[in-house]
């Protein structure tokens, strides 16, 4: 969660921990980039922030101030007179408490405003099956009705803040700004792709600014100018640092919208303040929500950018994109055909595709309402979006129209209007109420567990729409439950007019579900612990399927034992789910030795990566043992960041030289690893057993 913002921060509240920021789109150059930076992840920097009362009201400024600050064993790399802030390197050698009582120095010095890790950005995209043969985005955003209007004016320029472009690409060219960008990472000036594989910042920015009405390519939603800006390395990372000097060089070059496909779990300062920086020059700041299907991430949860969550191309919100209160738009994100490498064309799904779309269609309003603020315009779009029938939470305001924000006049505008009078206004009803027919009693399906569960699995399905609620009250243990809050497992799914639905949950906790419609089918991977409520009462798996009407002329669920004449009264054991796959049909075994010194004054650590390895992959679990005579403690994390003591999705720290733990997994899960001994050395053996369908 990020601290509150006051007009003095307090230094205690700043996040210690690096987030793992998702970088989604190419970036432009900076004014104020230092030479030579290198691109990708910057772990041994931390990031200052200056008080504005000696960077800007003293001789010195905020480099020569960080410079009287920081202590003679870390250097000042890097500074950004207009955000404030510096980069400063320490050794990369230096132990964790070193490390620690260095941050408490700078956090107790009065010129220091606050102090973060330069966090590392990854690029949160995965580009999808290339032979898809028709556009569904700007179809489904009514383009038409707005390109009947502008295409988009050469005059608004759109900034994206990514990877490099491919900006001679045969589909890009067209509406290159003349400045072309700028680079904040790599080697020279030029802010085309660093590799072949660097395709991200392409894919974003055709979506956004792929030239239309010229016979060649895809349409890309606007024909506003594009500005590049390469603050990504080749495998999508970036360090904070660069993407919010990016940032600062785009709004200073006054640009109309900036396109942010990021995504961290912690609020940055840094990041806010380049993002607040931006707007207060002009800019509208569109981001990506994120793909984790959890709550919205930053820089799009920050008051002042406009968030954009994913749905697909029935209008539904994509399994993956996060939701929350914060969301202002929902955009096409799923399979959108954009530019890529060497006058290419490529698929390309995530919320990292959907913010484009939305960056697009505000640069088509600009067009057309030249005179429009930052924030009139977030506005306009969100009171001019179509309602498709998801929560505020999924939707926000709804899924961004191109035809009715720019055939709308916005709600006291007094600039120039470029559009003729006597087509303003079209109504586009009837596309808004698409889903009007669909019916079916909604109710609420709750899957609770006692205090002892853990990882507690259940799958369901049903026949209409589902998503993730909170339920009223409390477990009987005190817990909460709400669903959608382990985002490495909670998933809802559509596919050909059936919802699946399913997760983990645990320690008295509970997960929701407003399910609109019959409940065909419920497994739960632990009933010991784990029982399903319907509209707050208990139920069994086949009452709630009976209650629902899920059973149809069948009676059961899953098809299972009633009407068989067999008498048989245990579903489960009749032989009819014996072809059914079951998590540990398949396994697979990993094995590695090392040794480790804990007895100095600090932790010894080893880190490990691991991949699933079976077809299917449901569990994984790790066994550590020794080194002996030692306190070992055992973190991992699923979703490729590097695990701390303080910051893991998982971890066993029970006093003693062995440990275990058990956690879901997914196919697409990058396992790491920490290993820790305290008070002993010798070797350890950690033994990894797979579990798959």
């Amino acid at each position: 969660m990020q601290p509150e913002r006051r007009d003095t921060r307090s230094r205690r509240s700043v996040l210690r921990g690096a987030g793992v920021l998702g970088g989604l789109v190419g970036a432009t150059g900076l004014s104020s980039a230092t030479p030579g930076r290198d691109p990708g992840p910057k772990q041994t920097e931390l990031l200052l922030g200056i008080k504005s009362t000696y960077a800007r009201d003293s001789a010195d400024g905020t480099e020569r101030t960080a410079r009287d600050a920081v202590p003679a064993d870390a250097t000042v790399v890097h500074s950004n007179e207009q955000l404030e802030y510096v980069a400063v390197e320490l050794p990369a050698e230096l132990p964790a408490e070193a490390v620690d009582r260095i941050r408490d120095a700078l956090e107790s010095n009065d010129a220091v405003e606050y102090v973060e890790e330069n966090a590392t950005l990854q690029s949160l995209y995965t580009p999808n099956d290339p032979y898809y043969d028709s556009q569904h985005a700007p179809q489904q955003v009514n383009c038409e009705a707005a390109w009947a209007e502008t295409l988009g004016d050469d005059d608004v320029t759109i900034a994206v803040v990514d990877q490099g472009v491919e900006y001679d690409h045969e589909n890009l060219v067209g509406n290159l700004d003349d400045r072309v960008g700028a680079v904040f990472v790599g080697r020279g000036s030029d802010p085309e792709p660093l590799s072949r594989d660097d395709t991200h910042g392409t894919l974003v920015a055709g979506i956004a600014a792929g030239e239309t009405g010229n016979g060649t390519g895809q349409a890309g939603i606007s024909n506003c100018s594009l500005l590049a800006a390469r603050a990504l390395d080749e495998q999508g990372r970036g360090a904070l640092s660069d993407i919010a000097d990016a940032i600062q060089w785009a709004a200073d070059e006054g640009v109309d919208v900036i396109n942010l496909s990021l995504g961290s779990s912690s609020g940055l300062w840094t990041l806010e303040n380049a993002c607040e920086y931006a707007t207060e020059r002009g800019a509208l700041v569109v981001a990506a929500a994120g793909n984790s299907g959890g709550s919205v991430m930053y820089p799009a949860a920050y008051d002042d950018v406009l968030a954009v969550s994913a749905v697909t191309s029935r209008d539904r919100l994509a399994s993956f994109s996060n939701r929350g209160s914060e969301i202002d738009l929902a955009a096409p994100g799923q399979n959108l055909l954009s530019t890529t490498l060497n006058d290419g064309y490529d698929r390309v799904s995530g919320t990292s595709a959907a913010a484009p779309v939305v960056a697009g269609v505000a640069g088509l309003v600009r067009s057309v309402y030249p005179g429009l603020s930052s924030s009139a315009l977030r506005e306009h779009l969100r009171d001019t979006a179509a309602d498709i029938g998801l929560s505020s939470a999924a939707q926000g305001a709804g899924r961004v129209d191109a035809g009715n924000a720019v055939t709308t006049a916005p709600e006291g505008y007094d600039g120039p209007d470029e559009r003729d009078d006597d087509e303003a206004g079209e109504d586009d009803e009837d596309s808004e109420n698409d889903d009007d027919s669909e019916d079916g009693e909604t109710h609420l399906l709750s899957f609770v567990t006692e205090p002892d569960a853990r990882f507690a699995g259940y799958e369901f399905t049903a026949t209409g729409p589902v998503e993730f609620t909170t339920a009223p009250g409390q477990t009987p243990s005190g817990g909460t439950i709400e669903g959608g809050t382990y985002s490495a497992e909670d998933y809802i799914e559509e596919d050909d007019g059936t919802w699946h639905a399913g997760g983990v949950t645990g320690g008295g906790q509970g997960d929701a579900f407003s399910v609109e419609g019959a409940i065909t089918s419920i497994e739960i991977g632990q009933p010991d612990v784990m029982w399903v409520e319907l509209d707050g009462e208990r139920l069994s798996p086949e009452e709630v399927i009976e209650e629902t009407a899920g059973d149809g002329d069948d009676g059961t669920e899953d098809g299972a034992d009633e009407g068989d004449g067999d008498g048989d009264d245990e579903p489960d054991d009749d032989g009819d789910d014996e072809d059914e796959p079951q998590c540990g049909d398949e396994t697979n075994t990993a094995r590695v030795e090392g040794d480790l010194d804990g007895s100095g004054w600090w932790p010894d650590t080893a880190r490990w990566r691991y991949t699933p390895q079976t077809a299917n992959p449901c569990e994984l679990t790790l066994t550590l043992e020794g080194p002996s005579d030692s306190d070992v403690g055992l973190y991992i994390t699923r979703d490729g960041r590097r695990p701390t003591q303080w910051d893991a999705d998982a971890s066993a720290t029970d006093t003693g030289d062995s440990q275990s733990l058990t956690t879901a997994l997914e196919s697409d899960d990058e396992i790491r690893i920490l290993v820790t001994a305290t008070g002993g050395s010798g070797t350890y053996t950690l033994e990894l057993t797979e579990q798959g369908y």
